[in-house]
């Protein structure tokens, strides 16, 4: 008989730890039904148990609607009635963590309580009293450490040997006297539309006045009479809301239990975590830090060790052995000119030219998982909270980011962590600023062909990408769409640990494979597309095969949207034409720039041509191109994932419109004010560029609407 295991627990818990450590590479990955949160599903590793599936619960803080996290955890725990829950607890941090665990005990699931990082809490030299938690909680407790794997096979044997004899959990707390007539008088009320098992945690969630359940129930407006005489009589004696009643009895059974379970170690001293951020998460020195480390990991990554591996692989791989290979093979086998062409230049020269750059971005993102592992990149969350505050973004829009640097889709899919609606569509709209893998063969083309891999071009895109976002942020946020107070920011710093070589290289191989994938069908049907494109028109008035690529109908489309880009500094059609395709996948630029530029044509030294395209491009022009490419509006799969999480089309062609408006300004002002600054004279181009940066200077400092109003009130209270 088929098993289900739902993990619960907090954020930074070492949930996605354990579900790794028990499910290994047995992972299948969907999304929720009918909402975009990605559902992580796992067959348990185990000899004993062969139909034991683990699900992945989005971390969260409570069983309350705050976030759609939470409703998508809350309706799988009510709804599909797992047949067991471990919920994850962090031992060094046992009272937040325990207040998700008296919600959880409410539902009469089956549940194990995994106490993790249990070699911490030994290390600090603090006592845990597992059977005596287990004899309060009413239910097995285990102590794991999931970065170890230790005692996580016995937590998942538990769990199993409780679904399968169906044993309820029965909550043991109870709350104090007044409370519980109330939830009495409640209970009784809803016998006969509850099942029993769920009673208890229907009720409690009817006394807080929860909107879904009061939707879900559909009471009439005779037992909403009822049950509201019941709330606020209970609500007049404890002289405090309903909500706030609750809570507050929670923590106090949750003293309770830490109190009799949980022995601190006396004259405690500072951890090693504390020790390091100290240092890390200093006022002064965390933004330093911050920019001195994604400085080595940028120039690392496209500058030194990830442009060793690329260019063998461009020069060698992609230059000197596949193209002849492949022309020698196709020209024994009598392959005509043409398929000859498409198979070379269109094919092995675009998605060759994408896949040059995957060495880099391996680098890149074994540098970004070792961040994220060893507990550094939560960090970065709570450091820019501090930044981002001042200029109108909450910290929480900065995991969205974070999560952007390797795809867009996902980061924007982490902006719904985000309550206030007007702050989780500025978040969206800015998110796809950030460099992610995608824009790196970009950044890596533009550094090496034609900076000759100057150490200053990868890290300064990823900080104008940083800037673009603060620069919005405090732009946007002066308008009416976006005013208003930040969400607050709160979440769990989980301690340093040693990065697991297992989690690293999982995390960068999923990462690059996705990029590879991409590589042999999108960008692979747009090399083919571009070749046609580019090598076939309309010559002397028949369809045919030019022999010069400006004769082809993609130089003709090319010629029409090129004007556009000339004040950028790049108006011939073969750059205007990468850009546009750059909407399919940001990578397909770097694909078409191979594909118009001969990427496999083999010189008799057997290096590539990337030379033809330096020569098309100045060195202003060039970051022109590149902070363009950067900034504009996202692929369309990001275009997409924008749509479904603003659900509107008008947020969305104002998110994509804003990007691309924003890329233009910036990329005009940096090429004709540099010109201006190289001794290239004045122009008209100048002219603009000069207006667009005062504009833009005046949004940047003029006051916010809630400064005029605090101004206002303070003269009128004077």
């Amino acid at each position: 008989m088929p098993i289900k295991i739902a993990l619960a627990g907090n954020p930074n818990s070492g949930k996605t730890t354990l579900f790794n450590a028990l499910t290994g590479s047995n992972q299948y990955v969907g999304n929720w039904p009918g909402v975009t949160i990605e559902k992580k599903e796992g067959k348990l590793r185990s000899d004993t148990y062969r139909d034991v599936t683990i699900v992945d619960l989005p971390g969260i803080y409570s069983l309350s609607p705050y976030t759609l996290e939470e409703v998508v955890a809350r309706d799988y725990l009510t709804g599909e009635n797992p047949d067991a829950i471990i919920n994850i607890v962090d031992g060094s941090n046992m009272e937040r963590n325990l207040y998700l665990t008296t919600q959880l005990a409410e539902l009469g699931i089956p549940m194990v309580i995994a106490v993790n990082m249990m070699d911490v809490v030994e290390k600090n030299g603090d006592k845990i009293n597992l059977d005596k938690l287990s004899e309060k909680l009413g239910c097995p407790v285990v102590g794991i450490s999931a970065l170890k794997r230790s005692g996580i096979a016995d937590a998942a044997e538990k769990a199993v040997e409780l679904a399968q004899n169906k044993v309820p959990m029965v909550p043991r707390h109870r709350f104090s006297e007044n409370i519980e007539q109330a939830l009495a008088g409640i209970e009784e009320l809803l016998h006969g539309k509850v099942d029993e098992k769920q009673m208890r945690w229907t009720a409690i969630k009817v006394f807080e006045r929860d909107i879904k359940v009061m939707e879900r129930m559909a009471f009439d407006d005779a037992l909403k009479s009822r049950i509201e005489d019941i709330v606020s009589q209970c609500e007049n004696e404890l002289d405090d809301d309903s909500e706030s009643i609750i809570t507050n009895e929670r923590y106090l059974y949750i003293a309770s239990i830490i109190k009799d379970c949980y022995k601190r170690k006396s004259n405690v001293k500072m951890t090693t975590s504390d020790k390091i951020d100290r240092v890390l998460t200093n006022r002064w020195l965390a933004l330093p830090i911050f920019a001195l480390v994604m400085f080595c990991v940028y120039f690392i990554s496209v500058t030194t060790v990830g442009t060793w591996v690329t260019d063998w692989t461009n020069d060698v791989l992609f230059g000197e052995i596949i193209p002849p290979a492949v022309e020698g093979f196709l020209s024994s086998i009598g392959t005509a000119d043409w398929l000859q062409s498409l198979i070379l230049d269109g094919i092995v020269g675009g998605v060759g030219a994408v896949l040059g750059f995957v060495p880099q971005m391996l680098v890149l993102f074994l540098f970004l998982a070792i961040l994220e592992d060893c507990g550094y990149m939560a960090r970065v969350a709570f450091i820019m909270d501090r930044i981002f505050r001042k200029f109108g973004l909450s910290g929480k829009s900065f995991i969205p980011i974070l999560i952007g640097s390797g795809c867009g889709v996902p980061g924007i899919m982490a902006s719904r962590t985000i309550e206030n609606e007007r702050d989780r569509r500025m978040t969206i709209t800015v998110t796809t600023f950030i460099p992610c893998g995608a824009k790196l063969p970009i950044i890596a083309l533009i550094s090496g062909a034609l900076f000759g891999g100057a150490w200053w071009v990868a890290p300064s895109a990823y900080f104008a990408g940083i800037i673009a976002i603060i620069c919005s942020g405090i732009i946007l946020k002066k308008t009416k769409l976006f005013s208003g107070d930040p969400a607050p920011f709160v979440m769990e710093l989980p301690p340093y640990h040693r990065p697991l070589a297992g989690n690293v290289l999982r995390s960068m191989w999923e990462r690059a494979w996705s990029f590879i994938r991409k590589a042999g069908t999108v960008i692979l049907l747009c090399t083919i597309v571009i070749w046609f494109a580019s090598n076939f028109g309309i010559v002397d008035g028949q369809f045919t095969m030019v022999e010069d690529l400006d004769d082809g109908f993609l130089a003709k489309l090319g010629s029409i949207i090129a004007p556009i880009f000339a004040p950028l500094g790049w108006g011939f059609w073969e750059a205007a034409v990468a850009s546009l395709t750059g909407l399919v996948a940001k990578e397909s630029v770097v694909g078409t720039l191979g594909v118009l530029y001969g990427f496999a044509e083999v010189a008799e030294d057997g290096q590539e041509i990337w030379g033809l395209l330096a020569a098309s491009f100045t060195a202003l022009s060039a970051y022109s191109f590149l902070l363009f490419n950067l900034l504009c509006a996202p692929c369309f799969a990001a275009i997409g994932a924008i749509r479904r999480e603003m659900n509107s089309g008008k947020w969305t062609i104002f998110a994509v419109g804003y990007q691309t408006l924003f890329a233009y300004v910036v990329a005009l002002s940096v090429y004709q004010l540099g010109s201006l600054f190289a001794g290239n004279g004045f122009s008209a181009g100048t002219v603009v560029a000069i207006l667009a940066v005062a504009f833009f200077l005046y949004l940047l400092l003029k006051p916010s609407n809630e400064r005029k109003l605090k101004a206002a009130t303070v003269s009128a209270n004077i």
